[in-house]
């Protein structure tokens, strides 16, 4: 099979990385890539939001599968132009794609589908959000409606702090057009946990879990960002709470979006807060998570391609996963002013002295690779250092040794990834 992946961050390689594994693959292409992606698949210089040019390509070379890696290419509707042009894509339409594309339509579909979640309020005007954080109090969260790469979610320790964020959001516009509507939510007590589940429209098939870590700084501090590190399986999401979370979240939630006429096909991501009263649902987005994509693919031992192609088919009821019970660790690596301004092109260096530690995967995300063959830095995010091992413990300790093995000055990482599980 031909499989083209759309997206060049950690994620795309991983994908790539467990693509470039199955049987079934003849040609794998990834547009644009990034340099770590480049040695498993072909680059194409096509951008992941560039839908004309994708369905083109894909066409003149007859693409069997189109894989998307990130969200916005999905809320553009790439999977509805694949379907017009006749191209099989694993990921859902541009209206099943609002689950992430919209934080407002996923609270209304869950609570269509009576699922678990924290109290939510709308607001398209500063002041009334404004008014509704007062009478609240704080801790409080307040969200962008829309798309913001990770970053559109504050969560407030007072009263003060949200009303900065509603003025950031709704009228400075720091995420453009996202922040026309906020949403406020209660501030959930718990620990947070990444699930995924294969969906096929109909039925849905557990694909695992993964603790991210959303704040820049150890300890928890600092600004949000896209992901400085997760790990899998957190020990705290038990296959009790798995299986509570597919009967009273993801199921009815995918008999809703069919229901709606939008049935969801794809992988579908429940952001999840466990608190004292069991799991509720934060969030949803409609693609693997980054870094959480990393941590998981490495434990998968299962053919990937089969998996998305059951998926994509109706196929998943006869379909079945199977995982290396040892757990995994992503650390990222970024560029230091990261989630703020950074430089660009930075040399990287010892990277595979860092792939020689035992158990390591290097996955790239904001790489490109000079003219005289060096790995500089692309982008915010640059590297996710994998590692899986027989504990949670040597997994970091693993991981640690690989950043440690890999010389660039400027960048930074998180050096307790895990630190709640150990």
């Amino acid at each position: 099979m031909k499989v083209l992946v759309v997206g060049g961050g950690g994620r795309e390689h991983a994908l790539c990385w467990a693509l470039a594994a199955s049987p079934l693959l003849t040609k794998l292409w990834c547009a644009p890539g990034n340099a770590g992606i480049a040695e498993v698949a072909e680059c194409v210089a096509i951008g992941a939001e560039d839908i004309a040019a994708l369905i083109a390509f894909a066409k003149d070379n007859a693409v069997d599968l189109v894989v998307a890696g990130p969200e916005a290419p999905l809320t553009l509707g790439l999977a509805d132009a694949c379907a017009a042009a006749g191209l099989k894509c694993f990921g859902p339409s541009q209206a099943a794609a609002r689950l992430e594309g919209s934080k407002a339509f996923t609270r209304e579909v869950a609570d269509a589908a009576d699922a678990p979640g924290a109290r939510w309020a709308r607001f398209t005007e500063a002041e009334a959000a404004r008014a509704y954080v007062r009478a609240q109090g704080a801790p409080i969260v307040v969200k962008a409606d829309g798309l913001a790469a990770g970053k559109g979610v504050v969560v407030a320790a007072t009263v003060a702090e949200a009303e900065a964020a509603i003025a950031d959001i709704m009228e400075s516009r720091i995420h453009g057009a996202a922040g026309a509507t906020v949403l406020i939510e209660e501030c959930l007590i718990g620990q947070e946990v990444s699930f995924f589940a294969l969906c096929d429209g109909v039925t849905a098939l557990p694909l695992g879990a993964a603790q991210d870590h959303k704040r820049v700084g150890d300890g928890d501090t600092g600004p949000n960002t896209g992901g400085m590190g997760a790990y899998s399986p957190p020990p705290v999401f038990t296959d009790a709470l798995r299986d509570e979370v597919m009967a009273r979240i993801v199921q009815p939630v995918l008999a809703e979006m069919a229901r709606r006429g939008t049935p969801f096909r794809g992988v579908l991501f429940a952001g999840l807060m466990i608190t004292a009263d069991g799991p509720k649902l934060i969030e949803f987005n409609v693609r693997f998570g980054d870094p959480e994509c990393q941590a998981l693919m490495v434990r998968l031992k299962s053919d990937l391609l089969s998996a998305l192609l059951a998926a994509c088919d109706g196929e998943l009821a006869r379909f079945d996963l199977r995982w290396d019970a040892r757990p995994s660790l992503t650390v990222v690596m970024a560029a230091r002013g990261y989630p703020g301004a950074y430089a660009k092109g930075t040399e990287i260096r010892g990277l595979d002295r860092a792939a020689a530690v035992e158990g390591v995967q290097v996955f790239h995300a904001g790489t490109t690779r000079r003219a005289d063959g060096a790995v500089v830095a692309n982008g915010g995010r640059v590297l996710g250092i994998t590692a899986i091992a027989e504990t949670l413990q040597a997994a970091r300790d693993a991981a640690y040794r690989a950043v440690d093995a890999i010389d660039w000055p400027e960048g930074f990482c998180r050096r307790d990834i895990a630190h709640r599980a150990l």
